[in-house]
């Protein structure tokens, strides 16, 4: 007994000359404590300052349990934790209560933390590993965020309807759903025959559609031109289709028209410019060939199937109703960068699915401009698609409001559009659109209609098949990408005949 007690007063005594040693940096002695309390901690106890035994004698014991001082700490503190200490000679092992250095409280072991508290650690820690492995990568770790936030996952929109009104920049909108339905293998509603559109001007017929017979409830995409009509329109494609469309000011929209159709459209024949024919409209319109004027008049109207020379504010009202009703959708061409995000959002698309190049657009030595007293003239003449825009641009931005939310837009947006130069800079020949006589592959040479000068894109050369590839269905003009997907889906017909 009186060599026990010896013995500990020289570990005392030793203590006392291992803390000098320490201030003089002779003999450092390092305490750790092996706890996980800066994640978790639970609950703290008031104890007195423990300080390690002497290492600087090789003759100290190896102690394999606590000595009586420490095990009376320890039913202090009511928890044990091991506690290592390291000198130059070795490292030892031993129990003690958790005792934060400095601040002398006394810490829960992780093996008495409540098996929830586990959970909660592990979610911890699986994010900071996600955000770690983001970092490094270069991916968007906010695609991971609903595995931790209990947020629902959702499955990509696969099946769509998008009318395509005229000269509303619906044949860019048009590509975009081309790429999703071949990077997805899906398949579209595409005219029958030798026809380019699905029967338009006419009310659209299930007739119109290759392969209805024998594909019919098959369907994923559809997006040519025709005239909306819902009975028949839902015979083609599956009760959960997503319905959308855009539209674009009628005062731009009708002066795409006028230049696009001069030729085509009779109430377009006889006049010099549109300014001419916005004085005096009804001289050159006749409502008796409404089919065949359709682009003159409305046109927007018309194509959601309505009667584009009838008038009445109670018409005017029951008809957008019902449009609402049947269409999830209506976007903005003036916005156009924000249409896509938003269509991207809703349809739990990637960024790419929805990155585009501008298609089907003419050059500036070809627009006309309106005096401002035309402008309203156009408000005037065609009033049902003004009331038609004017709603659908309000609709447009509470569903931003509801959907992405501002912030999240400009994100979005900026997003979008360093992709689009990226792309840009790894396609597009000298980075920008070429008129007609400058394109060299026919196979990307675009439709000419009217006096418009329809722009297209020379592709970079040497690019690997891949890249390629990609590009040429980013630049491909509609009929000839219609065309490509139409033998691709019914390799045994005879493909279509493309006159540029």
């Amino acid at each position: 007994m009186n060599e026990a007690h010896e013995m500990r007063r020289r570990e005392g005594s030793s203590e006392g000359d291992s803390s000098n040693k320490d201030s003089s940096g002779a003999n450092m002695v390092n305490l750790f404590y092996v706890t996980l309390a800066d994640v978790a901690v639970e609950e703290r106890a008031v104890c007195p300052v423990i300080k390690a035994p002497s290492l600087a004698s090789p003759a100290t014991p190896r102690l394999s349990e606590p000595a009586p001082g420490w095990r009376g700490l320890s039913s202090q503190a009511g928890h044990l934790g091991a506690v290592y200490w390291r000198s130059s000679h070795r490292l030892i092992r031993t129990q003690a209560a958790l005792c934060s250095p400095g601040a002398f409280h006394c810490r829960m072991s992780l093996g008495l933390l409540p098996k929830w508290r586990y959970f909660h650690v592990t979610i911890l820690l699986l994010v900071l590993l996600s955000l770690l492995l983001g970092s490094f990568l270069n991916t968007q770790v906010s695609l991971m965020v609903p595995l931790f936030s209990g947020q629902e996952s959702f499955y990509p929109v696969t099946n769509i309807m998008f009318l395509k009104t005229h000269k509303t920049a619906s044949s860019t909108v048009m590509n975009i759903l081309y790429r999703f339905t071949e990077k997805r293998n899906l398949t579209v509603a595409l005219p029958a025959g030798q026809l380019f559109h699905l029967g338009y001007p006419w009310l659209f017929l299930t007739k119109y559609v290759e392969g209805f017979k024998t594909l019919n409830g098959t369907f994923n995409v559809m997006c040519n031109h025709l005239r909306f009509n819902p009975p028949e329109v839902q015979k083609v494609m599956p009760n959960n289709t997503f319905y959308f469309s855009i539209l674009r000011n009628p005062i731009f929209q009708l002066e795409s028209s006028f230049v696009y159709y001069k030729g085509y459209v009779p109430a377009f024949r006889e006049t010099k410019s549109l300014n001419e024919f916005l004085v005096s409209p009804l001289t050159y319109y006749d409502k008796n060939l409404s089919i065949k004027n359709m682009y003159a008049k409305n046109s927007m109207w018309f194509d959601f199937g309505y009667d584009n020379n009838k008038s009445g504010k109670d018409y005017v009202q029951g008809v957008i109703k019902e449009i609402q009703q049947q269409f999830q959708l209506i976007l903005i061409s003036e916005y156009f960068d924000e249409s896509m995000v938003l269509l991207r959002n809703i349809l739990h698309w990637d960024l790419d699915d929805v990155v585009y190049f501008k298609l089907n657009s003419r050059s500036k030595n070809t627009i006309q401009n309106l005096t401002r007293q035309n402008q309203e003239r156009v408000k005037e003449w065609c009033a049902l698609d003004w009331e038609l825009y004017q709603h659908f641009n309000r609709t447009f931005w509470q569903k931003i409001r509801e959907v992405v939310g501002l912030k999240k837009l400009l994100k979005e947006v900026t997003l979008l559009r360093e992709r689009q130069r990226e792309l840009m800079d790894i396609c597009i020949q000298d980075g920008k659109p070429k008129n007609k006589t400058q394109i060299k592959d026919m196979k990307l040479r675009p439709y000419q209609s009217g006096q418009a000068n329809i722009l297209g894109y020379n592709l970079k050369q040497h690019l690997d098949n891949e890249t390629l590839i990609m590009c040429q269905r980013m630049v491909m003009p509609e009929i000839q990408y219609m065309s490509h997907l139409y033998s691709q889906q019914f390799p045994t017909n005879p493909p279509k005949k493309i006159r540029l």
